[in-house]
């Protein structure tokens, strides 16, 4: 339906020559019908919009043959629904993000409104770049696997388990969001590496007197995660080499003590001096 931009339940879309399309002054619009849905007004309007049209044309779109049967099946169509995509501007307090139909001159049957959908990217802050994200990873390893945690996952509304179909079901989704920095100081100085909002995610159905909607509530946690890396001074570093040099010497000593008793040793045993 909105492929076709058709926004509202029953819509009667007008086609001319196969397209509903219009140009008023350069401005591109579809050919709907805005009048009154009373019998007389409906059978006024078609019989305008028909009687221009020659009868062999009528007869071609009403796909007459000489047997007067139609017989031709039309394919259906690949896909259907609705391809959200974008982004929306919130601030950091708890909120609510609702897709619904929503229309104040169009009437809806809630109980033939199917909110199933499938997520393909859902995620909060800039997006990230896969350089950035592998080099950061390997200061800490765990970050990036909650940013997009809902990718790819469906959700039906129609089917039970018994095959019992579900009418005006609202699917909610609550996300708990936690914000994660990444700091490096070197030269004194501070550099923000990344920023970014990972999140968990819990999904339920709920049946609904309304019409149907997909809402995705939302709160940001007041904790932040921080994660700053430190370079080590150069004193660190002579503390090191330091108790390297100190370990072997001490571990050489304890050889040559042992090597030094033990030929010791020998040596008596053989002069038959043993204690």
């Amino acid at each position: 339906m909105c492929r076709k931009h058709i926004q509202g339940y029953p819509s009667i879309r007008i086609f001319r020559k196969g397209s509903d399309i219009r140009d008023d002054n350069g401005h591109h619009d579809h050919e709907s019908y805005y009048g009154d849905r009373d019998t007389d007004t409906l059978v006024a309007t078609m019989e305008a919009l028909v009687s221009p049209v020659p009868k062999e044309s009528k007869k071609l779109l009403m796909g007459d043959n000489d047997n007067g049967t139609n017989d031709t099946k039309r394919p259906a169509p690949l896909t259907g629904g609705c391809r959200i995509e974008g982004f929306v501007r919130v601030k950091k307090v708890p909120g609510n993000l609702v897709i619904s139909a929503r229309s104040g001159s169009h009437s809806f049957d809630p109980s033939q409104m199917n909110m199933s959908h499938v997520i393909s990217h859902l995620s909060f802050g800039k997006r990230i770049s896969s350089k950035m994200l592998s080099e950061v990873t390997k200061l800490t390893p765990y970050l990036g696997g909650s940013i997009d945690r809902l990718k790819d996952r469906v959700y039906m509304t129609q089917v039970t388990q018994h095959d019992v179909v579900n009418t005006n079901v609202t699917i909610e989704h609550y996300l708990q969001i936690v914000k994660t920095e990444v700091i490096s100081r070197r030269y004194g100085r501070e550099n923000k590496l990344i920023e970014e909002y990972e999140y968990t995610a819990h999904s339920s159905l709920v049946q609904s007197i309304n019409i149907p909607a997909a809402k995705f509530h939302f709160e940001l946690s007041p904790m932040m995660v921080l994660v700053t890396e430190n370079p080590r001074s150069f004193s660190h570093f002579i503390t090191n080499v330091c108790a390297i040099i100190g370990g072997v010497f001490t571990v050489a000593g304890i050889l040559d003590s042992v090597l030094h008793n033990t030929l010791r040793l020998i040596k008596k045993v053989e002069l038959g001096k043993n204690y």
